[in-house]
């Protein structure tokens, strides 16, 4: 298994996804993210089929600092339940991973 992961989850507007972005990685939970978006949704939520205008949130972090990561994503997200994923990264340039070992794990 990896030691790595990139976690998604979305909001409404680019000002939540700062929101949350920003104390995640103050708080070294993740080593960085990138907001995406505007991007459009297709999904199935509470039952019914609907689309949407969303930011698109992604964080890097390792797999030992996960679980704070996404408990601090579903405590403060806007949303009650929140699309909170994380992906294996399974290669990666070294200086990068170790970036994301150094930030994350050297708190």
């Amino acid at each position: 298994m990896t030691d790595y992961v990139q976690v998604s989850t979305a909001t409404v507007t680019k000002d939540q996804a700062v929101a949350l972005a920003g104390p995640a990685v103050q708080q070294r939970l993740a080593a960085g993210a990138q907001i995406i978006g505007p991007v459009t949704s297709v999904f199935w939520h509470l039952g019914e089929y609907g689309t949407g205008e969303e930011w698109q949130l992604l964080l890097k972090t390792t797999v030992h600092r996960y679980p704070e990561l996404e408990s601090y994503l579903l405590e403060h997200h806007p949303w009650d339940n929140p699309e909170v994923c994380a992906v294996p990264i399974t290669a990666g340039a070294d200086r990068c991973l170790k970036w994301i070992s150094d930030s994350v794990e050297g708190a």
